[in-house]
This record gives C-alpha cells, sequence and structure tokens, in this order.
C-alpha cells in the first residue's frame, strides 16, 4: 500500500507540466480519486486524452483558484492537495502585476481557507527559488504565498489542517521553458535566442520534482518550507547540449548560431535557494533543506528520507553541474 492508497487527492494547476507528472505518479498508488482543478477547459480535454487508461480515477473540475466557493466544492472529502496553480511567466507577472497577485496571493490565501472549512489533511504550495530575496512580482508573489502557508498553522485553531510549502527551482521540460523554445528555434531557424550565456540557474527534470515533492508532503508536520537540493545548470551548457542532441535528432548539419538578447524584464543573473538568515535556522535531510517555521517547531525527523532511484541528487549547496552529467539526465527524461 502506497501512502496515497485509497485517499482523495485535488490538483489545483493539474494541466501543466508539472501536475500531469504529479498526477501520473499519484496513480501508481492507486488512489481513491484525484480531482483535477484548473480554468482551461481545453487543456483538461487533452489531459483527459491523454489519460483515458485512467478515467475512472480522474474528475476535472474547471475553476479558479481567485473563487472561493468553487474551491470549498471541489475540497469536499479531500485527503490531500496540491496546490499547484499560478501565474508563472516573469514577464507577464510584470506587466499584470494585479493578475499575479490576484492568483498567486489572493488564491492562495482562498486554497487556505477552502482546506480549513474541509478539514483536509494536508495542503502542499508550490513556491519558486525567485521567492528568494524578490526582485520582481512573480517571486514576490510566491513569497507572500509562503508566508501565508506558514501562517496558517499558527492561526488555525483547532483544525486538522498541515500547510506546507516546497521551493522548486526550473523544472527542465515544463511549458514556457526554454528547452522546448531552443528545439522550436533550431528546427525553424537554426538559431536559438538567450539573455545571457554567463547565467545559471537551479534546474532538476521532471520526475526528479515529483519524487522529492511527494516526499516533502509525506514528511511535512506543519509551516515548513522544503527546500529541494538542487544542481546549477549553466545556461552555455543547457544551449549547446539542446543544440547538438537535436541537430542528431533532426539530422541538420549547418551551424546553429546562438543570439544573446539580454535579461527580460525583473529578471536575475543568479538565483539562490535560500537567504543567509533561512540558512542560520535550517534543517537538513540528505534531499533538501526544511526551513522551520517561524511560529512554533518542525516535528519532521530530519535525516529520514527512503526516496527511491535519488542516487544522483546529492549535492552540496551551490554545486555546478558538469554538462555531460546534465545531458544524461535530459537524454534520460526525453527532454532532447
Amino acid at each position: 500500500m502506497g501512502f496515497y492508497t485509497g485517499k482523495k487527492i485535488l490538483v489545483t494547476g493539474g494541466t501543466g507540466t508539472i501536475g500531469q507528472h504529479l498526477v501520473r505518479r499519484l496513480l501508481e498508488d492507486d488512489p481513491a480519486v484525484i480531482r483535477i482543478f484548473s480554468r482551461d477547459e481545453f487543456k483538461q480535454f487533452e489531459m483527459q486524452q491523454a489519460f483515458q487508461d485512467h478515467r475512472k480515477k480522474l474528475r476535472f473540475l474547471i475553476g479558479d483558484v481567485r473563487d472561493l466557493a468553487r474551491l470549498i466544492r471541489a475540497m469536499e472529502d479531500v485527503d490531500y492537495v496540491f496546490h499547484l496553480a499560478a501565474m508563472k511567466q516573469v514577464p507577464a507577472c510584470e506587466y499584470n502585476p494585479f493578475e499575479a497577485v490576484q492568483t498567486n496571493v489572493i488564491g492562495t490565501q482562498n486554497v487556505i481557507q477552502a482546506a480549513l472549512e474541509t478539514g483536509v489533511r494536508k495542503v502542499l504550495f508550490t513556491s519558486s527559488d525567485k521567492a528568494v530575496s524578490p526582485i520582481n512580482t512573480y517571486g514576490a508573489t510566491k513569497l507572500m504565498g509562503e508566508k501565508l502557508i506558514s501562517a496558517a498553522n499558527y492561526q488555525k485553531g483547532s483544525k486538522p489542517t498541515a500547510f506546507a510549502s516546497v521551493r522548486f527551482g526550473n523544472v527542465m521540460g515544463s511549458r514556457g521553458s526554454v528547452i522546448p523554445l531552443f528545439k522550436k528555434q533550431i528546427v525553424e531557424q537554426q538559431k536559438i535566442t538567450v539573455t545571457d550565456l554567463n547565467m545559471t540557474r537551479y534546474m532538476m527534470t521532471p520526475n526528479q520534482a515529483i519524487s522529492l515533492m511527494l516526499e516533502a508532503n509525506r514528511l511535512a508536520s506543519g509551516g515548513e518550507v522544503f527546500v529541494l537540493k538542487m544542481p546549477i545548470v549553466r545556461l552555455a551548457d543547457l544551449a549547446e547540449i539542446v543544440i547538438e542532441e537535436t541537430k542528431k535528432r533532426h539530422g541538420i548539419t549547418g551551424p546553429v548560431a546562438i543570439e544573446e538578447i539580454g535579461l527580460r524584464p525583473g529578471e536575475k543573473m543568479v538565483e539562490q535557494l535560500m537567504t543567509e538568515d533561512e540558512a542560520k535556522t535550517m534543517l537538513e535531510t540528505d534531499w533538501m533543506y526544511v526551513l522551520v517555521p517561524v511560529f512554533g517547531q518542525s516535528r519532521i525527523q530530519t535525516g529520514f528520507c527512503d526516496v527511491a532511484d535519488l542516487g544522483d541528487l546529492r549535492f552540496k549547496a551551490n554545486e555546478l553541474i558538469d554538462k555531460e552529467t546534465l545531458r544524461k539526465w535530459m537524454l534520460k527524461e526525453g527532454l532532447v
């Protein structure tokens, strides 16, 4: 029996790349039902077609996290909530800041309120390394989301729900990320556009992200922010691998140009996993750092982790991954 066997689960933003990987992994535990909550009916239609073999386990609910009443209805009898719904594109959030606030901040508070009213066991909020010392609207809304989630444990009174967050970096191959864009540009234009080849990012594959997210949810006792240990990837290495593997796959023999276009509004050259102050009080497991709640103490047992098949994820803080290891990961998961 798996951790989610026979359980009822809600995934907000479940039609996205991470949502679909998460649903596929959760189905392995034979849950009672997984409710996919999102506002795009066409993406739901596409996902229904892709998951035809599991249609008896899945329920597709049209709704927006800005709508509290709809969330309460969606969470009835639910055991676990994975809150993935968000505005995620940095430039879009910069140009439409209050829209980002309504979805990423007010929407998260709505998830909290709905979970308390319906007696959900646990809520896991997916945050971002851009929440660390944010310089853009997206990062600021994710930081606010983390604060709301952690504070909910202090304010909930006798309610049973436990709230926790997990801080991601960039998930390779997700919708809107650079790998699909690079591949399209190489095939159609024989060139790619990059912001800055000296830029670095924390990155992981979708399967690594899901494995660690599920482990964080299992360990969470309430109020923690789980910061996944991720390697640093040089954008130059990533670009070279995508060019080399895409040329090989499509039989392209000519050169592929690389054009640097500069940082987009709100972008950093270098991201951080946590602030210096957070690092002073954090706990640590083999696979993640744990930022303890400001109010009260975390009850998790550090050093205990039984995630399978993650032996290549032992990273030290700020460790740069080598190009060939990155290539191996990308080929293994079919990203190039």
